[in-house]
């Protein structure tokens, strides 16, 4: 299970957690607290190949349609199995049951642009201001 203090983070609250030559995406706890209940997600399927910025699926709640994107470059392994049929998983638990997809690394050194968990808590704190 990753824990935050493990992962990357996105502006738009994407996580990444490395895994040897693959990386497991999903949203972070801030981001599932902004979305409420989710009801829906919908992923690309896997052999999907993305550029870091394009979109990897949606996430529905009872509030809004929320877009999640790749935040590396890759191609998705594989998209959560749970998630079609318990969306809920992201509200319960984001870093664990709730990830998104696999995907391969590309070029690990687009990982380390992004920001680690101390950076993206200061982020939240500007962002909140």
């Amino acid at each position: 299970m990753p824990r935050p203090e493990d992962c990357y983070f996105t502006k738009q609250h994407e996580w990444v957690h490395v895994e040897g030559e693959e990386v497991r995406i999903g949203v972070s706890d801030f981001a599932q607290k902004e979305l409420g209940d989710i009801v829906y997600v919908e992923l690309k399927d896997a052999g999907a190949q993305l550029d870091a910025g394009e979109e990897l699926g949606t996430i529905e709640s009872v509030k809004a349609v929320a877009e999640v994107y790749a935040p590396i470059d890759g191609t998705i392994v594989s998209a959560n199995p749970l998630l079609a049929d318990h969306p809920e998983r992201i509200n319960e638990d984001p870093h664990d049951a709730g990830w998104l997809v696999t995907m391969t690394l590309r070029d690990a050194g687009v990982v380390r642009e992004l920001m680690d968990h101390a950076a993206y808590e200061k982020f939240l704190e500007e962002e909140d201001h």
